[in-house]
């Protein structure tokens, strides 16, 4: 007997303000995207200074800095204003000039332009998917590419830590119901969205560093995911950093914990590119 086809889940609903107070500690928390990972998107796709890229659901903004020295200009939208802020102070910082909008995934189409790449990082499980990639088919033009980025953590020793974080984050975040529905095991891996929309030819590229985070950089780690931000765990907070901080303590050194992170970027093209 055949398996029995299990519906498909309908997109995330769409919480403009979900990343609200989250978005002060996702720069400092989240791991940065590796330095020669944009290097070598960069080079797979022909990034050149003729060239636009478009950082659909920039967070912070570290993919549309990391390509601003590889295009002639970056636009980078997200719904959050709070976002967008620390987008546009880390960009300063870096001397970068990027366009910033304050728009998601449900707003784009033509008026924004014509771009070489489009790059989302840990943002397209928020969208509607298939009609996201419907979108930027009007945008991109021949012979680009939509780049999904993420990073994750090898099974190795020094990331013996991971589990222990990972308790914490499931004991305080485990009850919020977006959290299980977007992890449902019922919904499309990204991989199976996009062998079934214009950009069906997939290329990953991976970058494995090594690297020395200090312990306070997992607390805005922590607090940097939507389900177990400061206004979803409201007055749970203290309780949770104090968790957290004697779940790790055993892994500390001086304050530092080791961990090897994988930089990954997901490219996906039209046949033929």
């Amino acid at each position: 007997m055949s398996e029995p086809i299990l519906p498909v889940p309908p997109p995330v609903p769409f919480e403009k303000r979900r990343f609200r107070s989250a978005a002060a500690h996702y720069r400092t928390g989240r791991p940065a995207y590796a330095a020669l990972l944009f290097a070598r998107v960069a080079e797979r796709i022909g990034l050149a200074q003729r060239h636009a890229v478009l950082d659909l659901g920039c967070g912070p903004g570290p993919l549309a800095i990391g390509f601003a020295p590889f295009a002639g200009s970056v636009t980078a939208i997200d719904p959050e204003p709070e976002m967008l802020r620390s987008a546009a102070a880390a960009a300063a910082d870096c001397g970068m000039v990027i366009r910033f909008i304050e728009a998601s995934s449900y707003d784009i189409g033509p008026a924004f332009g014509r771009f070489r790449l489009v790059t989302i990082g840990r943002a397209f499980h928020w969208m509607d998917r298939e009609e996201t990639l419907r979108r930027l088919d009007q945008m991109i033009e021949p012979g680009g590419a939509v780049a999904l980025f993420r990073d994750r953590h090898l099974v190795v020793p020094d990331n013996a830590w991971h589990d222990a974080f990972d308790a914490v984050l499931e004991k305080f975040g485990g009850d919020d119901p977006v959290r299980t529905e977007r992890k449902s095991p019922n919904r499309p891996k990204h991989e199976a969205v996009l062998l079934d929309s214009p950009f069906c030819r997939l290329e990953r590229i991976g970058v494995v560093e090594r690297r020395h985070t200090p312990s306070a950089h997992f607390i805005d780690r922590m607090l940097s995911f939507s389900s177990t931000s400061p206004q979803m765990i409201e007055g749970r907070v203290e309780a949770m950093v104090a968790e957290l901080e004697a779940a790790l303590a055993p892994y500390a050194e001086n304050g530092i914990i080791a961990e090897v992170v994988e930089s990954e970027a997901l490219i996906a093209m039209r046949p033929g590119a």
